[in-house]
């Protein structure tokens, strides 16, 4: 999962991602640290909010842009 990736390039916090997901930063972590695994809704929400793929998001592709 790129999650950590994709919010550190962008220097991004675990809590201001929360709170612009409506998720707690305890859950962030938890899904940074491999300890919980988001559900379809969240990896949508998450993909959108970096504007990448599901599959890029998971590790299926290798670049954002890649179709």
């Amino acid at each position: 999962m790129r999650i950590k990736e994709l919010r550190t390039q962008r220097h991004i916090t675990q809590l201001k991602m929360a709170m612009d997901l409506n998720m707690s930063q305890n859950t962030i972590s938890r899904y940074e640290n491999g300890e919980r695994e988001p559900g379809i809704a969240e990896l949508i929400r998450i993909a959108d909010y970096f504007h990448v793929s599901i599959d890029y998001l998971v590790g299926r592709e290798r670049s954002d842009t890649a179709p």
